[in-house]
């Protein structure tokens, strides 16, 4: 298989190009349904490579009677032969000759993000001597791993001024091509950041007295054609730290999402944008004292209502059993409502449903005068029907199917029994 000439090596900016299909494959078959794999002499599609994503865009034919043909590229890979092959949903023949055209947008996207990614960079391992150990550009935001710990604010402050200082000088973006033996004197040099696992000729991407880098991704041509650059985030990942970014216009489209909304959120709260943090620590601040009242109710009404449950059952043969079901109640409620009531009265045991979600959740737990281990007897009662749960001396749960609930309660009550009638209080 030949290798297809990459034209976007030499002019990122190409927008529509010719060539000749030079071999197809179908990888994808279904019922109506298949997934072609065209590869070209020549392309200006730039295949996903190096936290660069695929061009998209169309070939273009037409047919011996003169009727034009547009074919939608949805993906663009390379394989190891260096063949360049475009994905699509209509075959063309080996042979055919096609006009290319590169989705524009989403090209000159890509190469905002990239040069602003090499830009980043370099000024990172300038000011805070911290390399850059791999890049993705996303849809929405772009990221740099960095080999530091997370940097102080004024620094990441610093780093962007310092970016788009360089941004705004409007610095050229050069191609340049030298030898194997020349990029590895510049790598030991220390001109030379990274070197890439091949032979030949280096293809280096140039930013006038700031970077120089081996890579084979679409550039702008000056940096004022990256048109701004935003540090959106920091995250700690395993490796250092994950800086998110965007340039150009995807920044201004950030920026009018974040002011969208700024306006909605000020508007649901009746203030100005500038007092959103204020608000929101208020509110914060009033949620969590809201939450600690209603945990101090819940338990409240736990206790005044294990009290009831405890004086509803009577004694028989030594034991208090309260059997009962909830399906209003969430499972922390019945919880805590199973604890109350076996600690309510002496010569309690509890069996108690939780019904509110599927499955069930079962709780049995006793007073402190019985002699009986709850994880125990309802570890044994789930293995039954294969299923697991556990708890402690007192205090025991877990999952069961529906359909398992009502024989398990009864199992579960019997036990109970047994282990009174046969051993007593404490």
């Amino acid at each position: 298989m030949p290798t297809s000439e990459r034209l976007y090596y030499s002019d990122s900016f190409l927008k529509s190009f010719t060539g000749v299909v030079t071999a197809i494959r179908e990888v994808v078959s279904g019922p109506g349904d298949s997934v072609w794999q065209m590869a070209l002499d020549r392309t200006a599609f730039y295949p996903s490579s190096g936290g660069q994503p695929f061009d998209t865009g169309v070939l273009r034919v037409s047919s011996s009677g003169g009727i034009a043909l547009e074919i939608p590229v949805e993906q663009v890979e390379e394989d190891e032969e260096g063949a360049v092959w475009h994905f699509a949903r209509s075959p063309l023949s080996a042979g055919t000759r096609v006009e290319g055209g590169v989705d524009w947008d989403r090209r000159f996207d890509h190469m905002q993000q990239h040069t602003g990614q090499h830009l980043l960079s370099a000024v990172f391992l300038r000011e805070l001597h911290a390399p850059t150990v791999s890049f993705h550009l996303g849809e929405g935001i772009s990221s740099i791993d960095l080999a530091i710990g997370p940097p102080a604010h004024h620094s990441l402050e610093r780093v962007e001024r310092m970016a788009n200082e360089i941004i705004g000088e409007d610095r050229p973006v050069n191609i340049l091509y030298i030898s194997r033996e020349e990029a590895e004197v510049m790598l030991a040099s220390g001109d030379l950041r990274k070197l890439p696992d091949r032979q030949g000729a280096i293809r280096l991407i140039e930013i006038a007295d700031c970077d120089r880098n081996a890579c084979g991704g679409t550039h702008v041509r000056s940096t004022g054609q990256i048109g701004g650059l935003l540090v959106r985030g920091v995250e700690k990942v395993s490796r250092g730290v994950r800086i998110e970014f965007v340039c150009g216009l995807r920044g201004v489209r950030t920026a009018r999402t974040d002011a969208a909304i700024l306006r909605e959120s000020s508007a649901q709260l009746s203030i100005g944008p500038a007092e959103l943090p204020a608000a929101v620590n208020r509110l914060l601040v009033e949620g969590k004292a809201g939450a600690k009242e209603r945990q101090r109710l819940r338990e409240e009404l736990a206790a005044f209502q294990a009290v009831k449950l405890a004086e509803e059952e009577p004694i028989e043969k030594g034991l208090r059993l309260v059997v009962r079901e909830w399906k209003d109640r969430d499972r922390e409620y019945v919880k805590m409502l199973a604890s109350r009531t076996a600690a309510a009265a002496a010569s309690t045991a509890v069996v108690f449903s939780a019904k509110e979600a599927e499955p069930a959740r079962l709780f049995i737990a006793h007073s402190k005068d019985l002699n009986f281990d709850c994880g125990r007897m309802l570890r044994e009662a789930l293995a039954q029907f294969g299923l697991r749960g556990g708890g402690s001396v007192d205090l025991a749960q877990g999952d069961v199917p529906r359909e398992y609930e009502t024989e398990l309660v009864g199992l579960l009550s019997n036990a109970i029994r047994n282990s009174v009638g046969g051993h007593g209080a404490r």
